[in-house]
């Protein structure tokens, strides 16, 4: 579906990267089909012989022959970002305009661009910048099956993608693309169990992460429920049920959902 497209990707962070990246890798995207922006011509320029990607500080430059504009930008430039792409009639041509703001709704961008463009806002998360990532898309009024099905193979090229109501794209910042920054956390708080029982930092780290990985391959990999999962593991009388009472004893699931929902509701509150 993205043979021949053009992509222009607007921002070049972490994310912007990630997603240029993705594309050249899946080699669904020729380089001489994407473009990106950044803020400065010093970082446009870094981003070129980095990714061998025609990049500027030019946004409008970068979306007038632009069949899809992917707005990796902050919440609080959005609006900045699409009024000024508007103004000067870069969007006159109505392309598949994808944001990956998180709290800013597809409604509020219809109201900063032409009328009739189809707007899809996407959620990807950081381990998207190692192809192992996961993105939730939605659409907007003006936006058709056709352009989700885009915005998904586009997101697909650095991890999974699926398509979900708008209405859940709050809670979706809050466990998915917050979610990383928690299993670190998480991964952290296991590895330094072990080192207080002697093991060397550098190995107590690879132990908690690779356990991390291969647990969760589990649940992705089997389809069963997580809680079925770890019956497997809680043998009776064993040490396994022995920590997993000692990590209700700390509500550790109170907290983990609470997290989540604190982050989700933080999440909707970024775009006003």
């Amino acid at each position: 579906m993205l043979k021949g497209k053009k992509i222009a990707i607007i921002g070049s962070g972490t994310m912007g990267r990630a997603l240029a990246g993705g594309l050249l890798r899946s080699g669904k995207v020729a380089a001489r089909d994407l473009r990106g922006t950044a803020r400065t011509k010093a970082t446009a320029e870094r981003l070129t012989a980095d990714l061998g990607v025609a990049c500027s500080a030019d946004n409008a430059e970068a979306c007038r022959a632009a069949g899809i504009v992917v707005l990796c930008v902050k919440p609080k430039d959005v609006q900045k970002v699409v009024e000024g792409l508007g103004a000067k009639g870069a969007l006159a041509h109505v392309p598949l305009l994808i944001s990956i703001a998180a709290g800013v709704s597809t409604a509020f961008i219809e109201g900063h661009v032409p009328p009739l463009t189809p707007v899809v806002r996407a959620m990807p998360n950081t381990p998207c910048f190692i192809g192992k990532g996961m993105t939730v898309v939605s659409k907007g009024t003006n936006a058709t099956d056709e352009h989700t099905a885009l915005a998904r193979e586009i997101f697909s090229t650095m991890g999974r993608a699926i398509e979900l109501e708008e209405k859940h794209m709050d809670t979706v910042t809050g466990l998915s693309a917050s979610g990383p920054a928690f299993i670190y956390l998480i991964i952290e708080a296991l590895a330094d169990g072990g080192v207080m029982r002697g093991l060397p930092r550098s190995v107590a780290n690879e132990l908690a992460a690779q356990m991390t990985l291969g647990a969760a391959e589990m649940v992705l990999t089997t389809g069963r429920h997580p809680a079925s999962l770890k019956d497997d593991v809680t043998t009776p009388a064993g040490c396994t049920i022995a920590g997993i009472l000692a990590l209700e004893d700390g509500r550790i699931r109170s907290v983990l959902a609470r997290g989540v929902e604190t982050a989700a509701r933080v999440a909707g509150e970024l775009g006003k």
